[in-house]
Parts: C-alpha cells; structure tokens; sequence
C-alpha cells in the first residue's frame, strides 16, 4: 500500500511524500525547503529514502541539501537538467522507468514551463508529479520552452488515466480559476470546481492534488483543442497548439 501526503512549503509551495507501507521505504516529490518536510518526516515516524526532483526552480530543489544531509536520502532528476540540479545519484530521461519500492516508476518529459522539466507517473499509486507543468487549473509559465513543447507535455499527462490524481507544486488554484472563467464562462463542471475551491480554501485545506478527470473538465490549458474553447476565442480555424498559446498569453497578463 502506497500513503501519499501533501506537504505545504514556502508561501504558496508544495512538496509530497510517497510511502510504502509493506517496505518502509518514503520518496520526498520536490523539496522547496526542509524544515516541514522534515517535521511532517519526524510525525509519522517515516526515514527519507528518496528524494525526486521534477525542475531545477529553486523553490523546488532549495531543501535537497538539508535533507540529505540529515538523511542520506538518494537523488533522482532528469539526465537533461543534471547540470543545474543538486548532485544526482541517478537520472533518467523520458520514457525510463525505475523502480521505488518494488514499484514501477515512470518518467516523463514535460518541458514548457522549463527545459528538461520532468513528471513521474506511479501506476500503483494512481498518481502523477507534475511540478509546475501540468497544474492545478492551470500549466506553468513558459520561462524557457516553447508553445509547441508545453502543448505537447500538457497532452501526454491529458492521456494518462482520467482516475489520476495530479500532484502539482503551487496553490495557485483560486486565481487559476478566476482565469479559466474568463475563457469558458459556461462552463457549469468549472463553476461547481471554483465553488468547491473557495470552500477548501476558507478552511484553509490545499486543493492540490486534483483529479485528471477534473482537469480535463475545467481547465482551460488542457481544452485548448475543443470547438468551443476556439469559438469563445475567435479560434474556430487555429491550430490547437496557436489556441493554447494564445490562452497562456491571456494568462500572463491577467
């Protein structure tokens, strides 16, 4: 049995633990600094085997060392990122798979937001780490890939499961929602998930993870190839790949 376990960092960060129950064994998803990831560690009683780095950002790798240090935990990162990322005790690229736990690991090249940027899909767990890709509402700024790169990432993670819960790195969900209103103001799925968000956020709950078939319902990156999205956007003819550039443009500057 595999425990997953969202841990808020920073302001606005997350990071996330995956434990083996049968082996004892714990993966730390992105490490934006140590001291609650240490604590929450501490909490259960659980030892830091892993540590898997989806970007070099570093609000996701800033915590690496301490935690290492304390805990002797192996890296994994991307082959593509290894020379800005903390050093790697091992890196793979897309398409490889490894093993956590006696569980298989799949890594998938998501670049758009960075270069190199990777996902790990845990079947067993029914679960994606997608960093700051594919995002709660929302995708990631395009800091250093293209369009064409991000529309491509965004549509493998579309592919996976629809039951697949989306493990992403930020709380940006309640301004992601503003936004996606703006593209798809009858969007009934999307209201009802704006509702909902509001809900868990005046209590204070994160709203990440989401669901995949969520994201397919209501967020705006992952439609961008649906009649009506390219209606709304006077897109009726555009290629799906122009009609999410020009919705991440919109988003830039909302």
């Amino acid at each position: 049995m595999l425990t997953l376990v969202t841990i808020p960092c920073l302001s606005d960060n997350y990071a996330f633990l995956l434990h083996d129950e049968a082996t004892g064994e714990t993966a730390l998803v992105d490490a934006p600094e140590a001291a609650p990831i240490a604590t929450e560690l501490a909490a259960r009683g659980w030892t830091l085997s892993e540590i898997w780095l989806t970007h070099h950002h570093g609000d996701h790798i800033d915590g690496v060392a301490d935690l290492v240090k304390a805990t002797g935990a192996r890296v994994i990162g991307a082959k593509a990122d290894a020379h800005r990322l903390p050093d790697l005790d091992r890196a793979y690229g897309d398409g490889d798979r490894f093993g956590f736990a006696g569980h298989d690991v799949h890594v998938m090249d998501v670049s758009g937001h960075t270069v190199g940027h990777i996902a790990f899909y845990v079947p067993d767990a029914g679960t994606v780490f997608t960093g700051d890709s594919l995002m709660a509402l929302g995708c990631g700024r395009l800091f250093e890939g293209s369009p064409e790169q991000m529309w491509d990432s965004l549509s493998r993670l579309a592919g996976l499961p629809p039951e697949t819960l989306v493990c992403s790195g930020h709380e940006y969900t309640a301004s992601n929602a503003a936004f996606a209103a703006t593209i798809e103001p009858g969007n009934e799925a999307l209201k009802a998930r704006t509702e909902s968000i509001a809900a868990l956020r005046a209590e204070g709950q994160p709203t990440v993870p989401s669901r995949l078939s969520e994201e397919r319902e209501t967020n705006p990156f992952l439609r961008a190839h649906l009649s009506g999205v390219k209606a709304a956007l006077h897109m009726d003819a555009a290629p799906d790949v122009e009609v999410f550039a020009e919705i991440r443009r919109r988003k830039d500057s909302f």
